[in-house]
């Protein structure tokens, strides 16, 4: 890690544990979204932390910015940081010049579900589900299909209506119906895509792999902690033989999962083709390592664990939603399977230790 990504996960990380305190992350639960913290947050300059030095941005590489992402998930950030920042560095790898306001601290949306709308006669009518902060988004970057090629389409906020939704973590995922015919109904932009509306499902997959990631790390340290603590029968539970041996299968998963989030945003840089099979086996791997380790935590901490007083619910709660976005294990799965099915039998060893 170079000094100037050190610098930068360094402020990261104090403005995001400023913004992830228990009080904070209830209030986010109830609705409310933390505007003074989010200022905070854009002015430090994260969300162009992809963006190009020319467009105003840090312009780390995609592998260095992506730790960004897995300090939001080691604090539970309830924020749309790391979505974000992702969407500023495709609408920068597609050419779109964003507007002032998105570059200054607007919430940049995009849709990350792997399918491409229909853009016909320059306008757009169809609904999206699950999208990640819809109702903070002052514009959304949209996969789109027009007369046979794949473009990005910058629609501005006045482009949709909101149906606000939540995922098991509480964070928004709203479903969102766009329609660019609405009065005031604006599109930016329309720009050719660099990438398949797949490989920005790859992409999102990819964050959540930084994500996963954080959190267990941060819930392996919290059950460590706990376990030296937490007295029974005399002494710390950590001293008990089950107790070790699932604290050890918990640091496991979390090495895997780390290794896996590596993987993912190393990947970031590569052709498309090769991207998705990489981001593909990481996400297969992350996702299992977050079953396992919210499993263990939960186990180790008893009833106190899902208190709204205690931490550990919050990271846990968005492993298990994490673990569902961009594609869950199966999906994954079955991709990396076909791939490696099509290869043949001489390229399986070849492929299994490509990464």
């Amino acid at each position: 890690m170079d000094d100037i990504t050190a610098m930068v996960l360094q402020t990261a990380r104090g403005l995001m544990q400023r913004a992830s305190s228990p009080a904070a992350l209830r209030a986010a639960e109830d609705g409310a979204f933390d505007h003074g913290a989010w200022q905070a947050v854009t002015e430090a300059g994260l969300t162009l932390a992809m963006a190009a030095e020319d467009a105003g941005g840090a312009g780390l590489a995609p592998e260095a910015a992506m730790r960004i992402a897995r300090v939001a998930g080691e604090t539970a950030l309830p924020l749309p940081l790391p979505e974000t920042m992702l969407a500023i560095w495709l609408a920068g790898r597609a050419g779109l010049a964003l507007p002032r306001h998105i570059l200054e601290g607007g919430v940049l949306g995009f849709d990350p579900t792997g399918t491409a709308a229909a853009l016909q006669d320059g306008d757009i009518l169809t609904t999206l589900a699950r999208i990640p902060w819809g109702r903070a988004a002052v514009a959304l970057l949209l996969p789109a299909l027009r007369a046979g090629e794949f473009v990005l389409v910058l629609l501005d906020r006045t482009a949709w209506t909101v149906a606000p939704g939540t995922s098991i973590a509480k964070e928004p995922r709203d479903t969102l119906q766009i329609d660019t015919r609405r009065a005031g109904g604006t599109v930016l932009a329309v720009m050719p895509s660099p990438v398949s509306a797949l490989a920005l499902r790859g992409y999102g997959a990819a964050l959540r792999c930084q994500q996963i990631a954080g959190a267990l790390a941060a819930i392996t340290a919290m059950t460590t902690q706990y376990a030296q603590e937490r007295s029974q029968f005399g002494r710390p539970i950590g001293r008990f033989q089950a107790v070790q041996q699932n604290l050890a299968v918990l640091a496991g998963q979390t090495a895997a999962a780390l290794a896996a989030a590596d993987i993912a945003a190393e990947a970031l840089d590569r052709p498309e083709p090769e991207a998705l099979i990489a981001i593909a086996a990481a996400k297969t791997r992350a996702g299992e390592a977050a079953g396992i380790g919210a499993a263990i935590a939960h186990q180790v901490h008893g009833a106190i664990g899902f208190t709204m007083e205690h931490r550990l619910h919050f990271l846990t709660r968005r492993l298990w939603s994490w673990r569902e976005e961009c594609g869950k294990e199966g999906e994954w799965a079955i991709r990396l399977g076909r791939h490696l099915a099509a290869q043949g039998a001489e390229r399986l060893w070849a492929e299994i230790t490509a990464a």
